[in-house]
Order: structure tokens, then C-alpha cells, then sequence
């Protein structure tokens, strides 16, 4: 073992292998000793001068075979910028479109690589493949033509991610109109928004903004879709302090690739539509208090928007919307991340035969509804107001009169608007949603919305024989009109009964609807 050592050790001083900086001086003392006092001087000095070292050199000496080992930390760091374009264009070529788009945010060389032709003119093909005509066994077939036929190289770069991506909004664009192309003749909305929604991929989001500028997005939310609105819930436990809180915006919110959005995560390429701003300064001052429980207070916003705040902390517990369909898909896709998609005025269509065009042959159609349970559903024909009972400014639409026993309407079941949190859920009782459509002469949406109400106990007693008990009322008001209701309490059925109903619409509204000068 210890003449292996030293001749190992002699090789080194001979020059046979390159020595550290630090064991110049071990190997050079080594040979002359060899010179003058033979193999066992020599052994004995290189076992007192390892003795002395040893410490040293642990780290750099391996002591059986006495070579250098370079250290640990020394291995070269490899990172994926210098990896040559044509190998990561290969590795790139493995992903789908959701993937590639993810990878051309990253940075300015990734986005060109993930924007090659001849990726995407693979991806192109695979999903809408080229169809050419021939004639076999006497009967046309459709053959579908090879990608490697297409031409790459005299397209500016990024033209098949380009057509990609267009010809996947056209055909989700295609799909969806099919199916909001039917239409309910009580509410004059499509049959199939529902599933309109679910083949666009429409989700909303709000984003809280504070006062020092910063964001805070509340991405889950919980949806109820009703005949004429969908609710959106929000809650959870990350709601920033409502004291720094300056706005609430509600956003629409696509995916740039709707048939692929189910792999997608949420920050995938995606485009946002402002649907509604809403001022968060002094809530509780400014805002209308729509009820309250043990646990929570609520607040209305125009439009639709409740607030729910905890009793104790005054702080946010969930935040709900109702969404009219009312050219809802249009609201909530083809606006901006800053603007709002403003709807088509419709044109006046003038006549000159009838004298009280514009008053009559109005449909409602009313939906109350607590969030999660409907109260009354229902449709009300050929509504119509006099020339003498314009008043203030407004038609007056009689929908359910007081003296008329027979048209009064029951609520079913208990009147309230359901809430819930990850830890409690509970009922605001004598509040619910109120989703209002109303169709002209033509059957054309007229006036629409959805807004939270509250029943608030009146002064006045009912006079009703069929009727003895507290009375009720609802008040909502808008610039385009009115809705009083009032409601009776009858405490041996428990139930509220609807004994009148009436609209106010606003003139204005009618003139710039139909051309006339009410």
C-alpha cells in the first residue's frame, strides 16, 4: 500500500499528471528525498507531511488513490436561454395551443419561437383539416389533404397562430348563436342561454381595487340561473379590509380559446369585459340597506349588486350579482378591459294611423326570486295606459289592480334572500330579486332588469275582506321607470299575497322607442 503511494506520488512530481497549486511544494520536497535516503525516507516524510495536511486537503485529496477531485460546487449551471432555437421549437412542437400561448408570455424570444408556422400550421390542420373532392366508386368522398402540402415558408411569422385562433372564436361564435337563435315568446329572451353560456365559456370575476391603487380579484364564483337572470355568488375568506376598499368592477370574462378553456388555468389567455363599476366609499352611508339578520347586513348597489357585510366586524362576507339575459352574452364579451360594451339604440318606427301608439299591447313578464328559490313566476298580457293617465312624466301600466280578487297572486314558500359563506349560510327574510321584462307591441325586450328589493311594513291596514293583515310594500325606481307592489301578510296561511301591481314607465322611453311626443 505505501509503495503504491509514492510511486503515485513520484508520477506527480515527474509531471505524468498536473498537481493542485496547493501540493507543488509536497511533490517537489518528495523527490529530492527519494534521491538521497531511499523508499523508506521517502515514505516516512510523505506520511508526516499527509499527517500534517490532512486537514487542509480533505476536501481536494482523495487518500487512497492521492488525485485530485474537483469540488462539488464546480458542476456548470445550465439554463434553458442558452438552449438552441431549433431544439426548443422541437420541444415546443409537443404542446397544444392552451400551452403554447402560456409560453409566448414569457418572454420576447419564447414568443417568437412559440409563434413558428410550422407548429401551428400542424395544430390548424388537426383541428380543421383541409378537405379536397375526388371521384371513387361513383360517389364523391372527401379526402382530407396532408399538412405537409401546405406552404410555411411564405407566411410572416405568426400567420397560422393568427388564423388559428380566429377560425376557434368564429366556430364557438357559431355555436353559440344556434343556440340563442331560439326565442321564449312569454319573456322575448333566447330559450338556451343557459347552455349559450356553457358553450362560450363565459365566467365573471370583480376586482376590488383600494386606495392606493392596488388589486384584489375574486376569481371562484357560484352560479343560479333563474328563467330571465343568473345570480353570481362570491365569497370566501381573502376579502380585503372594506375601510381601503375604493371600487367593485364586475367583469365578463372569455377565454381567448373557449372549446379548450377546460385545461386552461386562470391565468390563461383571456379576455375581460367591464360590465358594471361600482363605488365602495362610504357603503354603508351611501347605499341602500336592503335587510339584515343575526349574522349579516346587506346592501344594494345599482345595478343588481348586493353586498353582504358581518354584523360584528363590519367587515365583507360575500359579495352577490343578478344578471339580466337581456343581451347579456353582449355585455360581457364585447366590451373592454375599461369600457363598456354600449347597446345598439333600436330605431323609432313611426305611425301615424294609431292615435295612442306607443300605450298599449305591453308584455311583463315577472320573475321573484330569493337567489336559490323562486317566490312567483308569471306573464301578463296586453297591458296599456290612457292619454289621461300619463302623470309626471310616466305611463301608468296597471298589472295587478287592488280591486281585482280574482288576479291576486300568491308567493310560495318563504320570502327571503338566501346567502352563504364557507362557514354559515342563512336567510335575509323580506328581501328577494326581482327580475323585470317588458316587451312592446312587437314583442322586442322593451325594459329589463334585475335589481334587489325590500318589502317594507306600511302604516296602512288592509280594508280587504279577503284579505286581513299587515301590508307591504316594494319600491323599485330606475331612469327608464317604476315598479310599486303591494303585498299582504295573512297570518293564518303564512303567506304573502301580491294585491297590487303597477309600472311606471317613463316618457322619454317611450318616445326615443317609438318616434312619438307623449
Amino acid at each position: 500500500m505505501a509503495v503504491a503511494r509514492g510511486s503515485a506520488l513520484l508520477q506527480c512530481g515527474r509531471g505524468a499528471a498536473p498537481a493542485p497549486a496547493g501540493l507543488g511544494r509536497l511533490c517537489s520536497f518528495t523527490s529530492v528525498a527519494a534521491s538521497r535516503s531511499g523508499r523508506a525516507a521517502v515514505l516516512r516524510n510523505m506520511s508526516q507531511s499527509f499527517a500534517a495536511g490532512s486537514r487542509k486537503y480533505s476536501e481536494t485529496v482523495n487518500v487512497d488513490s492521492l488525485c485530485w477531485t474537483p469540488p462539488i460546487n464546480s458542476k456548470p449551471s445550465v439554463c434553458i436561454e442558452n438552449i438552441p432555437s431549433e431544439m426548443l421549437i422541437k420541444v415546443f412542437s409537443y404542446l397544444d395551443a392552451v400551452s403554447l400561448l402560456h409560453v409566448a408570455c414569457v418572454n420576447k424570444r419564447f414568443y417568437q419561437l412559440a409563434s413558428d408556422n410550422g407548429i401551428w400550421l400542424k395544430i390548424y390542420f388537426s383541428c380543421f383539416p383541409a378537405k379536397r373532392r375526388i371521384w371513387k366508386n361513383e360517389f364523391l368522398r372527401m379526402e382530407t389533404v396532408p399538412s405537409s402540402c401546405a406552404v410555411v415558408e411564405d407566411r410572416k411569422p405568426g400567420y397560422w397562430k393568427k388564423e388559428y385562433i380566429l377560425k376557434q372564436i368564429a366556430a364557438v361564435k357559431t355555436r353559440v348563436m344556434q343556440l340563442v337563435k331560439p326565442v321564449d315568446p312569454c319573456t322575448g329572451l333566447p330559450c338556451k342561454n343557459q347552455n349559450a353560456i356553457k358553450a362560450s365559456g363565459l365566467s365573471w370575476i370583480i376586482v376590488l381595487k383600494d386606495k392606493s391603487g392596488k388589486e384584489h380579484v375574486m376569481e371562484k364564483a357560484h352560479l343560479s340561473f333563474k328563467h330571465t337572470s343568473v345570480s353570481i355568488f362570491w365569497y370566501g375568506t381573502g376579502w380585503p379590509c372594506l375601510d381601503i376598499l375604493s371600487t367593485l368592477k364586475l367583469f365578463g370574462v372569455i377565454p381567448l380559446l373557449p372549446g379548450q378553456s377546460a385545461a386552461s388555468s386562470k391565468n390563461g389567455p383571456r379576455r375581460r369585459s367591464l360590465i358594471a363599476e361600482y363605488s365602495l366609499s362610504h357603503l354603508t352611508e351611501s347605499s341602500v340597506a336592503v335587510g339584515s339578520d343575526n349574522l349579516v347586513q346587506l346592501f344594494s348597489l345599482n345595478p343588481g349588486l348586493v353586498v353582504g357585510l358581518w354584523k360584528e366586524s363590519n367587515e365583507i362576507a360575500f359579495v352577490m350579482v343578478s344578471l339580466h339575459y337581456h343581451q347579456l352574452l353582449e355585455r360581457s364579451a364585447l366590451g373592454s378591459a375599461t369600457v363598456q360594451y354600449v347597446l345598439q339604440p333600436d330605431k323609432p318606427v313611426l305611425d301615424d294611423i294609431d292615435p295612442e301608439y306607443g300605450l298599449h299591447d305591453y308584455d311583463l313578464h315577472l320573475d321573484m326570486h330569493g337567489g336559490k328559490h323562486t317566490y312567483m313566476c308569471g306573464t301578463f298580457k296586453s297591458l296599456f295606459c290612457r292619454k289621461g293617465d300619463i302623470e309626471n312624466g310616466y305611463l301608468k301600466l296597471t298589472v295587478v289592480s287592488l280591486k281585482d280578487n280574482a288576479k291576486h297572486i300568491p308567493l310560495i314558500g318563504t320570502v327571503g334572500l338566501s346567502w352563504e359563506t364557507t362557514a354559515f349560510k342563512g336567510i335575509v327574510k323580506d328581501c328577494y330579486m326581482m327580475d323585470v321584462t317588458v316587451l312592446d307591441e312587437t314583442q322586442k325586450p322593451f325594459w329589463c332588469f334585475s335589481a334587489p328589493v325590500c318589502m317594507e311594513l306600511s302604516s296602512k291596514v288592509s280594508n280587504l275582506y279577503d284579505y286581513m293583515g299587515h301590508i307591504y310594500t316594494t319600491v323599485y325606481a330606475d331612469s327608464e321607470g317604476k315598479v310599486c307592489a303591494e303585498l299582504v301578510w295573512l297570518e293564518e296561511t303564512k303567506e304573502y299575497f301580491i294585491v297590487s301591481l303597477v309600472l311606471y314607465i317613463s316618457t322619454e322611453k317611450v318616445n326615443n322607442w317609438y318616434g312619438t311626443k307623449y
